[in-house]
Order: C-alpha cells, then sequence, then structure tokens
C-alpha cells in the first residue's frame, strides 16, 4: 500500500482547519462503525449470523467523511461490504443488527441478510450482492435528479475489483453524455476478493478510467478522513454545479479477509500489521483530538464506552427480535 501511494499521491493541498466538535463525531461515527463490525464477526462465529458476511474493519473513513459532506436528499448505493454506510447515513445499530441476524425487527424484516438492506427513510439504496451491480442503479438515481432538476447528488459506491466491470464503463458513458449528478466512488482496498490490484489492473490509477468519458477524477488517502472529505466536497460541487459525474479514489485498506469465510492467506501478517500501526484511520483521529488543547485521554475513552454499550445492545435488540413468520415468504415480490 504505501510504495503505490507514495507514487500516485498528488501534491499536497492545505489541510482543512480542525473542528473539535466535527472530529468528535467522525471518531465517533468511524468507532461505531468498528465496534458493530467487530461484534458482528463475532455474532457470525456463534453461528448467530448465516450466509456472507463482509466486514468494513479499516475503511471507516471513507464513507464517514463522504457522509459528513452529504446533504438532505442525497441518495447513496453500495455493494456487498455495507454496514457501515447504513450507519453512517444514520440508519439505526438495531435495525441493522437484527436483518444481520435474520430477524423481523430487521430494515427488510429478515428477508434482506448483510447484503441486502435498504432504507427508504435514509436514502440508502443497498446493498448489493452482484459484482458492480449497484453503479448502473446509481447512475439511474442520479438520473431522476437530474429529471427533477434538483441539486441531490449520489453517491455510488463501489470496489478495484468491480472497476473492472463492462457494466461500469456503459454507467459512465450515460452518466456523462446526461452529465448526470452522480459521484462514482471507487473503494481501492487495492485487493478484489484474493487479487490485489497490481495482478489485476492494466492501470494501477483508477480515477483515470473516466477519461475516455470526459469524467474528471481525483484520488484521495480513504484513511484520512479529513481528506476524504475535503475531496468529497469537491466532487459533490462538481455535480451540484450541473458540471455531470465525478470519479473519486479513495485508497483504503481492509484488516479482515474478502469475507468472514476469507482467511486471506494471500497477504502476509506483517503487511496488515504495518498498514494497522503507521495508517489506522481512527488511531489518526484520536491522534488530532489528543493534540487538541483541553481534550483528554479520558474523553476519547467515554466516546468508546458510550460506543460499545450501543452496540452491545444492538446485539440484544437482535437476539430478542422474533424470526419472519411463516407468511413473510411471499410479501416483498413480484408476481
Amino acid at each position: 500500500m504505501t510504495d503505490r501511494k507514495s507514487r500516485n499521491k498528488k501534491p499536497a493541498r492545505r489541510k482543512p482547519r480542525v473542528n473539535k466538535d466535527e472530529l468528535f463525531a467522525h471518531f465517533r461515527t468511524m468507532l461505531l462503525i468498528r465496534r458493530f463490525e467487530e461484534k458482528a464477526g463475532q455474532l457470525y462465529g456463534m453461528g448467530e449470523i448465516g450466509g456472507f458476511c463482509h466486514l468494513y474493519i479499516g475503511q471507516e473513513a471513507v464513507v464517514t467523511g463522504l457522509e459528513a459532506i452529504a446533504e438532505d436528499g442525497d441518495k447513496r448505493i453500495t455493494a456487498y461490504r455495507d454496514h457501515g454506510h447504513m450507519l453512517a447515513c444514520g440508519m439505526h445499530p438495531n435495525g441493522v443488527m437484527a436483518e444481520l441476524t435474520g430477524r423481523s425487527g430487521g430494515y427488510s424484516r429478515g428477508k434482506g441478510g448483510s447484503m441486502h438492506m435498504f432504507s427508504k427513510e435514509r436514502n440508502f439504496y443497498g446493498g448489493h450482492g452482484i459484482v458492480g451491480a449497484q453503479v448502473p442503479i446509481g447512475t439511474g438515481l442520479a438520473f431522476a435528479d437530474k429529471y427533477r432538476e434538483n441539486s441531490h447528488v449520489t453517491f455510488t459506491y463501489f470496489g478495484d475489483g468491480a472497476a473492472n466491470q463492462g457494466q461500469i464503463y456503459e454507467s459512465f458513458n450515460m452518466a456523462s453524455l446526461w452529465k448526470l449528478p452522480v459521484i462514482f466512488v471507487i473503494e481501492n482496498n487495492q485487493y478484489a476478493m484474493g487479487t490485489s490490484t497490481q495482478r489485476a489492473s492494466s492501470t494501477p490509477e483508477f480515477y483515470t478510467r473516466g477519461t475516455a468519458f470526459e469524467i474528471p477524477g481525483e484520488m484521495a488517502d480513504g484513511m484520512d478522513v479529513l481528506e476524504v472529505k475535503q475531496a468529497g466536497a469537491r466532487a459533490a460541487a462538481h455535480c451540484r454545479a450541473g458540471k455531470g459525474p465525478f470519479i473519486l479514489e479513495l485508497l483504503t485498506y481492509r484488516y479482515r479477509g474478502h469475507s468472514m469465510s476469507d482467511p486471506a492467506k494471500y497477504r502476509t501478517r506483517e503487511e496488515v500489521q504495518k498498514v494497522r500501526g503507521e495508517h489506522d484511520p481512527i488511531d489518526m483521529v484520536r491522534a488530532r483530538l489528543l493534540g487538541l488543547s483541553g481534550v483528554t485521554e479520558d474523553d476519547v475513552k467515554k466516546v468508546d464506552a458510550e460506543v460499545r454499550t450501543i452496540v452491545n445492545e444492538a446485539a440484544e435488540f437482535a437476539r430478542s427480535s422474533p424470526e419472519p413468520e411463516a407468511h413473510e415468504l411471499y410479501t416483498d415480490i413480484c408476481r
């Protein structure tokens, strides 16, 4: 990760002025995502979560930074590594955890599971299990806003593996032709399932993939929530001004395997520990907080304690929520 980043890093921009309240908000959101995912991993190991389960541990700064600049009415859609996106956009941990455990108190009433949750109230359109399938849908959501002539933006997330799918480029073409307000967010965690980008991609800079379609792009450090926030603000301003789509590549890293069933033997433990020890997104925010006047270690620990309580309550809510009744098999389907 470090070598590739140093090769492609753009010239440093002026660092934003740090607001203590905003920094604490980012810290809390990222910590909520991480503690939630750690608990989900535990429940999966205990057999309380079935099917596929893709954890977001390590990538928390991406969605936290972008949600920080999202406005009311903006939409978001993503792939199967989606729990963090749900929490960051305001979906309640109780409903998310209940859905993971297949309970009726979940956002999809226990029928969607890890990869297929939705919330119309929070403008969250999934959670999609097919690689890259969400990108044309996100483009369509942006078309709806273009048609309605509002200033909303759609954040369409996908990974470095999906970036090589053909439907991505069909979406690029349509979005550019119609100047749709969509930000194509590439969460480049550098491993498409188990294959590194160096082995699978002929062009290492994914943000340049829109060149043929005249879509501008930018790459930023996806482990730095403030840098993500800055880059996201520029991308959103571009879209809201009616200039069409924007590609935002965020270099990040997942600490766990591709899914809970992946032992991740394609990389060394030393590689993971190096990133975690030197460039962890939560540790960076914690250090910034402790560097501010009046912020103590106890203040930071208090946030962690509050988050752990929320996550434990979510797990208990999931356990106590009933399983869906048999008649639910026939609801929410097309006949």
